[in-house]
């Protein structure tokens, strides 16, 4: 009778620390499951807090300037000429060798948010032609001034207009002005055209 009291209490006090044990497993891993949520949003609150404390400086010293861009209607392949203040005839247009970016045609860079990246002659009075970038690269000389003012598709084009500086100052220009973009730090760059 001793040992068989002597054995029950033994179970029941084994019983008692495996079932602690599991609670106390499961407390540790509730814990450890808090302490991980609460250090993602605490480090999604210093991200935060860091991004919009990051400071955009723009570089406007002397060299060729960043343009940046939304367009009224699609004129991604058509080659961009520039007209005279009063839009009566154009200014500046360039030679069919002169559409080449690195060694490419000048199509613009595709931005975040429906902005393109000029690489090719976009400022303030720009108009675009009918012609493509290809089109254009194909011809053997350029075209007369009044011809090329007929071919103008639209003198009014631009819903928005940046100049984000010189354009050296970019590293990898595309993702640092998408960067721009997304952190809405737009307003850094001068707005040239739109409200």
């Amino acid at each position: 009778m001793l040992l068989l009291l002597v054995l029950i209490k033994k179970f029941t006090i084994v019983n008692l620390l495996k079932l602690n044990n599991m609670y106390l497993n499961k407390i540790l891993a509730i814990l450890l499951i808090i302490s991980a949520v609460w250090s993602c949003k605490t480090q999604k609150k210093v991200d935060d807090m860091s991004s919009k404390k990051e400071i955009v400086n723009i570089d406007y010293s002397a060299g060729p300037t960043t343009f940046i861009y939304k367009t009224k209607g699609d004129y991604f392949k058509n080659v961009p000429v520039t007209l005279s203040d009063d839009k009566t005839e154009i200014v500046s247009y360039p030679h069919p060798k002169d559409v080449y970016y690195k060694g490419e045609l000048a199509y613009p860079s595709i931005l975040e948010n429906g902005y393109l990246l000029d690489n090719r002659g976009v400022s303030v009075n720009v108009a675009f032609l009918n012609l493509t970038y290809d089109e254009y690269s194909k011809l053997e000389k350029p075209p007369t001034v009044d011809s090329l003012f007929i071919m103008i598709i639209n003198n009014d084009p631009l819903v928005e207009l940046y100049d984000c500086g010189n354009r050296h100052q970019y590293k990898d220009d595309v993702v640092e002005l998408n960067r721009i973009i997304k952190k809405k730090q737009l307003v850094k760059c001068k707005k040239v055209v739109g409200e």
